[in-house]
């Protein structure tokens, strides 16, 4: 992403933040800002700039107050349209952005509510990156079909990032390929970041969206109602996401996926993991890797079978 772009995310982030904090934000320098992840705010304690290096302590203690205008600024005043979401821990932001929130939860038959007294808060500085799945995602297919696929990386190593771009990417249409009906079940909220309906990052034009759906229940819900040929889901964590694939696999449906780990060694030591490999849902693996130069690459690599 070009610098001035990284920018202009970063003002625009900013300007979720109260003003006194806004202030402090925006007076940071030139490489701070294009290297900037997230503004961290816990009360009591300076706010910081998280960069890949670390957190940067800004001057200034965050009030307890300021977390309460975060919240009304973050959810345009609307804290009821926004209660779903806040009683789960994050707010989804117009732009694109989403903020994590902390405090005390309002508990009712063992479910959080709401959250009060909120105590700390992390602005998540979303930015795209168009394009870096252009390459890949024509190498997705044999013989005109999509081959269900794995992106691996550790936590924090990119593959949220990669999946937008790729659903994008099949949704617009892959090199030599016609657009793909896509169906995004986008559990957390950080793919699309839909807000009042309409998603804030884009996903494509023939891609639907089923936002905060647990992904066992919204794979069976997209293949009864919206027909897609690629279903998208970020981090398969559980034994139910797998029953769901694979029953989505046996209706011919693609399938692409993101999981935590930094590549197929690491997969086959982890039971669940162990089982999806031995179910051949997936037979192919995008491993990402750091670069020397700071950047990230992109490796296909075939499942064992």
């Amino acid at each position: 992403m070009q610098e001035k772009e990284c920018m202009r995310r970063y003002a625009e982030a900013a300007a979720i933040l109260p003003v006194r904090l806004r202030t402090l934000a925006l007076s940071q320098p030139d490489e701070v800002q294009v290297r900037a992840e997230e503004f961290r705010l816990r009360a009591g304690r300076p706010m910081t700039v998280l960069t890949p290096e670390g957190e940067i302590a800004l001057e200034g203690i965050v009030e307890p107050e300021e977390l309460e205008t975060l919240c009304d600024l973050a959810t345009e005043f609307s804290r009821y349209a926004a209660s779903e979401t806040l009683r789960d821990g994050f707010l989804p932001v117009r732009g694109g952005f989403r903020v994590g929130i902390c405090g005390t939860a309002v508990m009712k038959e063992g479910v959080s509510t709401n959250l009060k007294s909120l105590s700390s808060a992390a602005v998540r500085i979303a930015r795209e990156h168009k394009g870096i799945a252009r390459d890949l995602a024509p190498r997705l297919f044999s013989d005109g079909a999509f081959v269900n696929t794995l992106i691996l990386s550790p936590p924090g190593g990119g593959k949220t990032t990669l999946l937008r771009d790729l659903v994008r990417q099949l949704s617009e249409g892959a090199e030599g390929i016609g657009p793909r009906r896509m169906a995004l079940i986008d559990e957390r909220g950080e793919v699309a970041v839909m807000v009042q309906g309409e998603p804030q990052m884009d996903v494509g034009p023939h891609t639907d969206v089923l936002d905060g759906c647990p992904k066992a229940v919204g794979i069976p819900m997209v293949l009864r109602a919206m027909n897609p040929q690629i279903i998208a889901v970020d981090e398969i964590t559980v034994r139910e996401d797998l029953r769901a694939m694979a029953m989505a696999a046996g209706c011919g449906v693609g399938l692409l996926a993101t999981i935590h780990a930094a590549d197929v060694a690491e997969l086959a030591q982890k039971p669940l993991y162990r089982q999806l490999l031995e179910e051949r849902v997936f037979r192919l693996a995008v491993r990402i890797t750091a670069t020397a130069q700071a950047g990230r690459a992109y490796r296909l690599e075939t499942l064992p079978c």
